[in-house]
């Protein structure tokens, strides 16, 4: 690989590889099961370099913003190396987005230009909120014939001739500002320097190693980011392949492995738990002598790499297992939530290693990695190479605030100095999260102290986002709240939402209320919905300015009642 210690910018060490590795591939792109695009590195420099010509024509200049919104694709990771090669500064948004939640960030971003799929600018054209769009100019992909594109610019047909010029930037100018949830709130843009994604790759790589002849797939969006990082900039450095899955349906996702004899993929839990129930399935399938072989074999290759992972070991006495997922698969990588112990073990007594880690967007991808040194299920790894970990006023069991000291950590939240000032203090980010070191230093979590949730497909949720689709419910107040913040458990596990309201005075809870609440929740988004509600006897505890105190009141809750007083809807 790259050594990334002597490149001061992303777009540097990715300009480099391009040129490195000329004759190896760099990406593929399959939808289903028909492949639709293969490039090398060399046919990826020449598919980027007509699209920087032109946005250096356009008077794109270094430390402009620029957005990207596209479901995983080839012209994601074109479009992403071009604003780097012209000192562009990424704003990568994710695709499931509302229109509105789209033009709001785009707007808090200050984002020039946009780079965005066309069903998804068909859908910012028609939101009521279209009028306000600032951004100066908009590249549209896959936009059909004869489509209007209200003032946009068709992606393939925006480019130039001629050798375009490599702007360079330092590690501390800004790289990206990602953002950590949707927003229907207050936005949080985390601002990423050059030098905290170079840091956190070559921490990863250190690890976990890539290099030509390997090959990553990528089914989750590359705006998230763990496939950011280990979908694109970590195999583009060390001259391996990407290989972009259009889809998540699992029959295709089982085809991708072998077809393509993957080596790493980066998953989600809930993606995770997929493969493991269509495993069990076809184990459960098995007539009764062969499941009874099967068992023994799966024992026995527990027993033998219970100190650590012997693929080759685990490939042979488990072959028709590890061809199913390609035979040359190294390990899984999952983050992003909580992943239940046993899956992880499930994985690991196949001899397919999973590695679970934890990280933020605000510490650029991951802060602990499992290193297998020993596999502990329960965990979420060690620190990575050059990260600090500490556990703030551990209690009498150890536990206590995660907070994490690191290169790789943010600058700031933009334009909010008062949240960076309370979220970074003394150089340590506080994440909120609780958690301890068990005795071989694996970092173990057990809750969030903040009003969050992370869903199964590692998004963020902040419920002060999902209160404004509940606006003008006829009750006298209502708050919404993660469950877990209001009764702190010391385990992890399913998380949900729930709607806290108080009702008016001699107003009942009625059928009609019940339904207008379901009715409501039904416009959110699956992952955004609430799970239940409860009706609270008591006036919110309130600022002087009228702005809920949610800290109080969720004392309030948890001292009120436990959680079975939430009704599920």
């Amino acid at each position: 690989m790259l050594d990334l210690r002597q490149y001061s910018s992303l777009g540097a060490a990715l300009k480099d590889a391009l040129e490195r590795w000329p004759n190896e591939t760099c990406l593929i792109e399959a939808d289903r099961d028909r492949e639709k695009v293969r490039l090398a590195y060399s046919d990826f420099k020449e598919m980027a370099r007509p699209l920087c010509r032109a946005l250096e024509d356009a008077d794109f200049k270094a430390g402009d913003r620029a957005a990207i919104i596209m479901t995983n694709q080839s012209k994601w990771l074109i479009s992403a190396y071009s604003i780097f090669f012209c000192g562009g500064v990424l704003v990568p948004l994710d695709y499931k987005l509302t229109a509105a939640e789209h033009l709001q960030l785009l707007a808090h971003s200050k984002a020039r230009f946009l780079i965005v799929e066309y069903y998804l600018w068909r859908a910012i054209t028609q939101s009521p909120e279209f009028s306000k769009l600032t951004t100066e100019i908009v590249l549209v992909t896959e936009a059909p014939v004869g489509a209007e594109l209200r003032g946009a610019y068709r992606w393939e047909e925006f480019r130039r001739k001629g050798e375009p010029q490599f702007v360079a930037r330092q590690r501390e100018d800004t790289a990206c500002i990602v953002y950590s949830s949707g927003t229907g709130g207050r936005p949080k843009g985390c601002v990423l320097t050059h030098d905290n994604y170079l840091e956190q790759c070559a921490a990863l790589t250190a690890w976990y190693p890539f290099w030509p002849g390997v090959r990553y797939l990528s089914i989750l969006p590359t705006n998230h980011a763990i496939d950011f990082m280990v979908g694109f900039i970590g195999p583009f450095v060390c001259g391996a392949c990407v290989v972009h899955l259009r889809t998540l349906r699992p029959e295709f996702v089982r085809d991708a492995f072998v077809r393509y004899r993957i080596t790493y993929v980066g998953l989600v839990p809930m993606v995770l738990k997929n493969l493991e129930r269509g495993l069990r399935a076809k184990f459960d399938e098995l007539k009764p002598k062969k499941r009874w072989m099967l068992d023994r074999l799966i024992a026995l290759n527990k027993m033998l790499t219970k100190k650590r992972p012997r693929v080759q070991l685990s490939r042979r006495l488990l072959p028709q297992v590890h061809k199913a997922f390609g035979g040359e698969l190294l390990a899984l990588i999952v983050g992003g939530a909580f992943t239940d112990p046993s899956t992880l073990q499930f994985f690991y007594d196949l001899g397919i290693p999973v590695t679970c880690g934890y990280g933020l967007t605000e510490a650029c991808t991951a802060v602990t990695l499992n290193d297998l040194k020993p596999f502990r299920a329960n965990t979420v790894g060690k620190p990575l190479p050059g990260s600090e970990v500490r556990i703030l006023s551990p209690d009498g069991d150890g536990i206590g605030e995660v907070a994490v000291r690191s290169r790789a950590v943010m600058s700031h939240y933009l334009d909010d100095p008062e949240l960076t000032a309370q979220t970074i203090v003394e150089g340590w980010l506080l994440t909120d999260d609780q958690g301890r070191f068990e005795e071989h230093g694996h970092l173990q979590l057990f809750g969030r102290k903040k009003n969050m949730i992370v869903t199964e497909g590692g998004k963020n949720i902040y419920p002060e986002d999902i209160e404004a689709v509940f606006d003008g419910l006829p009750v006298k107040e209502y708050c919404v709240f993660a469950a877990n913040y209001v009764w702190p458990q010391k385990s992890l596990g399913k998380e949900m939402l729930m709607l806290v309201v108080r009702l008016e005075q001699n107003q009942q809870f009625d059928d009609r209320l019940r339904e207008e609440i379901v009715a409501r929740n039904r416009r959110l988004a699956d992952f955004k919905r609430v799970g239940g509600y409860l009706v609270w006897e008591r006036d919110f505890p309130r600022t002087a300015s009228l702005k809920i105190k949610r800290g109080e009141l969720a004392e309030q809750l948890g001292k009120g009642g436990g959680r079975d007083s939430v009704v599920e809807i």
